[in-house]
């Protein structure tokens, strides 16, 4: 941060208690992710998340709550987001484009040829269909 942003952001803070403590609590969460990505030991990596939901509950702000409950409810799915370096981020990039092109493709008639615009346009060249 430079220092403008940096006396804005302690200004903010000085403002609202409430804003302070999310704050601490957005860092204390980027600390761990950070953490968290680099390190290989499984059972320290959920100790800590075990810390943040504590710093959680002692500020008691009720959105982090929320958040809290739900990153409890996927904490296996989020600790092994850690031990696999797999990703569906291609998959879901995928997803995304093809439900804008179904949104910009209103009115056809014939589903082979909007299979066909999709794999066109995510690159698979060899698709099975002959257009035109």
């Amino acid at each position: 941060m430079n220092e403008k942003q940096l006396w804005e952001l302690n200004r903010y803070r000085s403002l609202s208690p409430l804003l302070k403590s999310a704050h601490e609590l957005k860092e204390a969460y980027c600390e761990w992710f950070d953490w968290a990505k680099t390190s290989t030991d499984m059972i320290e990596i959920k100790e800590r998340l075990s810390l943040f939901y504590r710093k959680v509950i002692e500020h008691d702000i009720p959105a982090f709550n929320q958040v809290m409950k739900t990153m409890k409810n996927w904490q296996t799915e989020i600790l092994n987001s850690f031990a696999f370096g797999y990703s569906n981020g291609f998959l879901e990039g995928i997803n995304n484009k093809t439900k804008v092109m179904k949104r910009n493709a209103y009115g056809y008639k014939r589903f082979d040829r909007f299979r066909a615009k999709i794999l066109l346009a995510i690159k698979y060249k060899k698709v099975g269909l002959h257009l035109g």
